[in-house]
């Protein structure tokens, strides 16, 4: 069974609670930024990505825009307009898009909980990328950003966080980006906070990292040298703990995650995807069901149905992304690692399927595949069985902001 940790958060003051939000790190590159903060001295990308108050020249994974991004939110705090609780809590995040809700658990879960695999991945992580999170988390000694975790429902835990919202005034409640409306709860009462800890530690015995592996292995790599750093220090040490919002499996949904390459187009390349698809033309790509792909190619979209020979009752092989990658890219263009070759690029499916024909209607990409989305049993079974999606399976909407919630690691 797995723990979770009430904490001290780090929050936005009531005044400023709709302008330090904003859409994570890892979503936006340095331009867009700069753009989005320009205009907002209080928003959270000043401390989540810090390369934007310092000169454009500089690279982003510089010593100083770590160093800015703590002295960034030393600076919010002292403003006051990020302000800590003064007792250790649980938060409830409630984000509606397009009708429906979900609401995630706000709490710290547990390093080591990941280590004995009571959190479970489905995902690699790329060195790189964890490292440019661990210098923003030591910089700041503090996680800045949550990780976004799923588990299956609990009826007992639902009630609680149901009964909650209910009885409760929200203490955030705004509309923001794509038309997300965000409402946060505080739970504050002890027993409450109680019970809702000991219904996980009795009746949940797995997570599973949604979105956020490289964040979970950096948080995670942060904590255990301080720990080492800190022998002294018991297991309720903050450090042993990161930010992490939980949301029952049932609530969520996983968007398309598509594909467009830049490659030579052979004129057998229709005969070469009718050994393994049967193919057809149609007028709309979006793929109504799984093992079906949508292919957009010189201004006409085809239907790709996956053959009975190709399909497979492993919980990888089986999935749609890699019957693609499988019988596409690698057997057909040598595209074997996608997550290194130039010639893939990967477009999420909130764009629409116009995106993909822009895409290859502008001549930088020469064709364009629409996947139907992975389901959130799919990701638990993957995760179950210890293995590892390909990348880029999985796209989800909302997003999580952030600058809502931070976590102190106690240390500085």
């Amino acid at each position: 069974m797995v723990m979770i940790h009430p904490f001290k958060g780090i929050r936005p003051a009531a005044a400023f609670s709709e302008k330090i939000p904003t859409l994570p790190y890892d979503v936006l590159n340095s331009a867009e930024a700069r753009e989005l903060g320009a205009d907002n001295p209080y928003s959270y990308l000043h401390i989540d990505k810090a390369e934007i108050d310092l000169p454009e020249t500089l690279s982003p994974y510089d010593e100083q825009v770590y160093a800015k991004a703590a002295s960034n939110l030393q600076a919010f705090l002292q403003k006051e307009w990020l302000v800590q609780d003064e007792q250790p809590l649980l938060y409830l995040y409630e984000l509606t898009m397009n009708g429906r809700a979900q609401t995630g658990l706000v709490t710290c879960t547990s390093i080591t909980d990941y280590t004995e695999g009571k959190i479970k991945k489905h995902e690699f992580t790329r060195p790189e990328k964890e490292v440019d999170r661990i210098r923003h988390i030591e910089a700041c000694d503090a996680n800045t950003s949550p990780i976004f975790l799923t588990y299956r429902q609990n009826k007992q835990i639902q009630t609680v966080t149901d009964d909650w919202k209910t009885t409760h005034a929200p203490v955030y409640d705004f509309t923001s980006f794509h038309d997300v409306t965000h409402r946060v709860w505080l739970v504050d009462q002890p027993e409450v906070i109680e019970q809702l800890v000991t219904r996980f530690a009795q009746d949940v015995p797995a997570l599973y990292i949604a979105d956020g592996h490289h964040r979970t292995e950096s948080a995670v790599k942060v904590g255990q040298k301080k720990k080492e750093a800190h022998p002294e220090a018991t297991d309720t040490a903050e450090f042993n703990y990161f930010l992490s919002v939980i949301f029952p499996k049932e609530e969520l949904e996983i968007l398309d995650y598509n594909r467009v390459l830049n490659v030579p187009i052979e004129a057998d390349f229709l005969d070469r995807l009718a050994e393994a698809f049967t193919v057809t033309k149609t007028d709309n790509g979006k793929p109504t069901q799984a093992k079906a792909f949508g292919m957009y190619l010189k201004g006409q979209w085809f239907t790709l149905t996956a053959k009975e020979g190709i399909l497979s009752d492993d919980p990888v092989a089986g999935l749609d992304v890699s019957l693609l990658q499988n019988h596409v890219f690698a057997e057909i263009f040598d595209i074997q690692d996608v997550r290194t070759d130039k010639r893939i690029d990967f477009v999420g499916g909130i764009r629409g399927m116009e995106e993909l024909e822009q895409l290859v209607d502008s001549g930088q990409w020469s064709v364009a595949f629409a996947v139907y989305p992975t389901t959130m049993d799919d990701l638990l079974n993957v995760a179950d069985a210890g293995k590892i999606m390909p990348p880029k399976s999985t796209w989800f909407e909302p997003k999580l902001l952030s600058g809502l919630f931070v976590h102190d690691l106690e240390t500085n």
